[in-house]
């Protein structure tokens, strides 16, 4: 990784407020590097850490992917109970769920039309609609 990089990964943990411990910016370089959007389960992050010689548990994995999320750098996407794929992608948009291959793809917003919704409980407000289709290979 080049000095480039890291200072990029820096950069983007500094600005999201969350301090470059060693774990993060390992994680963050795996998530973060190339251009391409990535969904990608702990396990097979954890997986990619062993691989590329990070020794980091699973439980800081999730760790680290939660406290992503909450500072805006992830979305969580829960594809079942118990079963979440992180998204690098954190504008909106929807997602296909190949059941079979277990792979999400990006719908775009523009693509989706949602005629109505219910009224949030008494004292909430609508945060943001997250849909996943369901699809099986032919």
């Amino acid at each position: 990784m080049t000095d480039r990089s890291y200072s990029s990964i820096i950069e983007q943990l500094r600005n999201a407020n969350l301090r470059p411990t060693r774990q993060r910016m390992g994680l963050g370089r795996l998530l973060f590097s190339g251009d391409q959007q990535r969904h990608i389960t702990a396990d097979q992050l954890h997986l990619e850490a062993e691989n590329a010689g990070l020794s980091v548990s699973l439980a800081t994995v999730y760790n680290t992917l939660h406290q992503f999320c909450e500072a805006g750098l992830l979305r969580e996407v829960v594809v079942d109970p118990g079963r979440s794929y992180f998204d690098t992608n954190t504008g909106s948009h929807h997602h296909f769920f190949n059941v079979e291959r277990g792979e999400l793809t990006d719908i775009p917003a523009e693509l989706i039309n949602v005629a109505s919704l219910p009224s949030p409980p008494l004292g909430t407000q609508i945060d943001r609609v997250d849909i996943v289709v369901r699809v099986r290979n032919d």
